[in-house]
């Protein structure tokens, strides 16, 4: 009797299938629609990414087989001076000016330095591309193909360079047919795009690694090379020490621009690299292919990029444009009535965003063109007419004049904002943030994130203090540097 079930029993369980099957019936007709149009959206919206092909192999294995054979090894050897490693003296007290005087005369060294980084060739007829910083200063230049063919000597020319932009423009000669790579549209990468990066990290020839770009259009970024014109793209894929000058390409194969630096705080990769655009690379290149060197248009004016600050006291709509904070004398800027405190929000058409955009605008505009710029001023829209003029060539030995009786420094006053990194606990003095490796500076042992107290008998405050200080320094006359390294105070001689 137990195992029987009551016809009242089965009538309750037949009632209840019955039940849920129709509610399962209704949640299943009601939900097909739904599961249908969001197929058809994503169908519509989204794109899809061949992570296996046809083959079963990764799509990018077929980009490293493209693009690896153009991709080359550069190692650049200099001469180099220095101080003997660790003769660095620490000393405070009346005895200072006779220990200064003592070892001024600290022995030095002479040996041979060897920087490596990566490049690649853009023409069938040899000709290659790779950082400035890379071959700077080299008095011998080794090409090393992917196939271990080495170029060297007479084999291996400098066409030319631009520090600007850390961009170099090398020549094979050879009647040997090369393979070359081709650039893309930097101008139409979008954040999230595949990048992949081919070069020799830490001579780990033809290694290929494989991100996206994390950001464009950075700028202001605080880097050993310093270049002055900066519109990276960012990506994370792995660079190392070695990529630099190696390429960055899309899932095309194009190269969309330059691998040329990272930042870190342990001196590897940690997902932060960046790379100098193709598009403000191929126009450095066609120049320096034709001409040797780079001409770029020049304005005349100073500028400071718009801060939340500024944007209130000048009742501006937004952050975007740049301020003129001085105008130079008999320059374009000046003779098209160009007036400090002007804000410029258009320039030949095109919005202006921030400083180092503008300034690349301007570099990039025919030397003798007429431009339309609009400004605001007072409060009120006003469009200028400006003839661009080439930058003058005693501004350019001006800066070389200042690089070499800076002894090789680039410096900020220790309340910048660059100077947050170094977590310093000091008020006044200028921080080191790049040292020339080739300068008297290096040569001395001055390293990056010292602090300058003074210089001589000048104490310094600021930069102000320290060009003041620079400008009287006599060549080849040694200089002492009172120096806080870390939580100790040291004197280090310098000869300029």
């Amino acid at each position: 009797m137990g195992s029987k079930i009551s016809l009242r029993t089965a009538g309750i369980i037949a009632g209840a299938a019955a039940v849920f099957a129709f509610l399962f019936g209704a949640i299943i007709v009601t939900s097909i629609p739904a599961l249908t149009n969001r197929s058809e959206a994503q169908t519509e919206t989204q794109l899809p990414i061949p992570l296996v092909t046809s083959e079963d192999t990764s799509p990018f294995t077929h980009i490293a087989e493209a693009v690896s054979p153009s991709v080359v090894n550069i190692a650049a050897e200099k001469k180099v001076r220095r101080s003997v490693p660790g003769f660095e003296w620490y000393f405070e007290g009346p005895f200072e000016d006779f220990f200064r005087d003592f070892f001024r005369d600290a022995p030095q060294y002479e040996g041979r330095a060897q920087t490596l980084g990566s490049g690649f060739i853009i023409s069938t007829d040899g000709y290659l591309v790779t950082n400035y910083h890379v071959i700077k200063d080299a008095s011998d230049i080794i090409v090393k193909m992917a196939n271990k063919k080495e170029y060297k000597g007479d084999e291996v020319t400098v066409v030319g360079t631009d520090p600007r932009t850390d961009v170099a423009l090398l020549k094979i000669e050879s009647s040997e047919n090369f393979p070359a790579l081709a650039f893309g549209n930097s101008d139409d990468v979008r954040v999230g795009d595949w990048a992949i990066a081919i070069g020799n990290p830490f001579h780990l020839e033809g290694t290929v690694t494989v991100g996206v770009i994390s950001a464009t259009g950075r700028s202001d970024i605080t880097l050993p090379e310093g270049p002055d014109y900066q519109s990276f793209l960012q990506t994370d894929a792995a660079i190392n020490f070695g990529n630099s000058g190696g390429p960055l390409v899309n899932i095309r194969g194009e190269v969309i621009g330059i691998n040329s630096a990272i930042t870190s705080p342990s001196g590897g990769n940690v997902g932060i690299g960046f790379a100098i655009p193709a598009n403000l690379a191929k126009d450095v290149i066609d120049e320096l292919k034709e001409t040797g060197k780079v001409t770029r248009g020049y304005l005349g004016v100073y500028l400071q990029d718009i801060s939340d600050d500024l944007k209130d006291a000048l009742d501006l709509p937004s952050l975007e444009g740049v301020l003129i904070s001085e105008v130079a004398p008999n320059t374009p800027a000046d003779k098209a009535g160009v007036q400090s405190g002007d804000v410029v929000v258009e320039y030949d058409g095109k919005r202006v965003t921030d400083r180092q955009s503008f300034k690349i605008q301007v570099a990039a505009t025919p030397v003798g063109e007429t431009v339309s710029m609009k400004v605001i001023r007072d409060g009120k829209g006003k469009t200028l007419r400006v003839t661009i003029e080439e930058y003058p060539d005693e501004l350019s030995r001006a800066e070389e004049r200042e690089d070499k009786s800076e002894l090789g420094l680039r410096v900020v006053s220790v309340t910048d904002a660059q100077a947050q990194r170094f977590k310093l606990e000091v008020t006044r003095g200028v921080v080191v943030i790049n040292v020339d490796a080739d300068s008297p500076a290096a040569d001395a042992g001055v390293r990056i994130g010292d602090v300058i107290l003074s210089i001589g008998k000048t104490e310094i405050g600021n930069v102000d203090d320290y060009r003041t200080a620079i400008a009287a320094l006599e060549d080849g006359k040694a200089v002492i540097l009172h120096i806080q390294r870390g939580e100790r105070k040291l004197y280090i001689a310098v000869t300029p």
